[in-house]
């Protein structure tokens, strides 16, 4: 007998979860790795790529509270691999930049991390990964409208 739309649609939610929880597991074990938790990495992976940020937008592009922005910038800064730098042309903006410590931690790390996360993704080849990113994109498009 033929699945239903519904029927599949769960499948397809349960196969996605668990996969989705085995490769943050995965990637959350190299980072713990190198002494960070996952924000903390996050947040020099965003600077490290985009340059300085305000203080203020790191939450919208990461996905965690201003106060926790607060939290993992201190932490980063007794780390001494970021600072705060005043905005100087908007006293209310502090931007978060990388310390040359914080540039060359990221240097020497993350080709590494890039490397362990192609060896978690590795099961499936090439064409096969260009698939299901269009089929992951379609997915959330369609789940944002509906």
């Amino acid at each position: 007998m033929a699945k239903t739309n519904d029927e599949l649609s769960l499948k397809l939610f349960v196969v996605l979860s668990r996969a989705h929880s085995a490769v943050i597991t995965e990637v959350e074990k190299d980072i713990r790795s190198y002494g960070l938790n996952p924000t903390e990495f996050a947040v020099l992976e965003l600077l490290y790529h985009k340059g300085d940020q305000p203080l203020q937008k790191i939450g919208e592009k990461i996905l965690i509270s201003s106060g926790s922005i607060t939290y993992v910038v201190d932490k980063l800064e007794k780390k001494q691999l970021l600072t705060r730098k005043p905005c100087p042309n908007d006293r209310r903006i502090t931007f978060a930049t990388l310390t040359a410590e914080g540039v060359k931690w990221m240097d020497d790390r993350f080709d590494d991390h890039k490397k362990r996360i192609a060896t978690i993704l590795s099961g499936l080849d090439v064409e096969e990964t260009e698939q299901v990113i269009n089929l992951l994109k379609k997915l959330g498009l369609q789940a944002m409208r509906a």
